[in-house]
């Protein structure tokens, strides 16, 4: 992972790599992006993007806290703890140091910008 966004959430700027691949570039091309992202689970909040983007899903066995990826073509989820899943996502990316991630994101909805 070499490339760099901001995830803003609220007050709080968070710093994300992303993986290099057909799926981040696409959706490099949509930034800067403000989404409202919806709770769903308790670990993460998801968005679905204005148009679809490429896909490579695979399983990621455990989600990660801080984890960016793709649910089918056009659902931004971000997850904020980490747990085992039998799931397949493409992989965005994730935030560099998610420790306040959780409380940033909150208990409900939130407003996400990535720049």
């Amino acid at each position: 992972m070499a490339l760099k966004i901001d995830v803003i959430i609220g007050e709080r700027r968070f710093a994300a790599s992303l993986h290099d691949h057909p799926t981040t570039h696409a959706f490099q091309k949509l930034l800067p992006l403000t989404v409202n992202m919806i709770e769903l689970n308790r670990n993460e909040k998801y968005a679905e993007l204005p148009v679809a983007l490429p896909t490579d899903a695979t399983n990621p066995v455990t989600i990660k806290s801080g984890d960016i990826l793709m649910w089918g073509d056009n659902t931004l989820v971000i997850f904020y703890k980490t747990f085992p899943t039998t799931y397949s996502y493409t992989r965005i990316g994730a935030i560099d140091q998610p420790a306040q991630l959780s409380e940033a994101l909150g208990k409900g909805n939130v407003t996400v910008r990535f720049e």
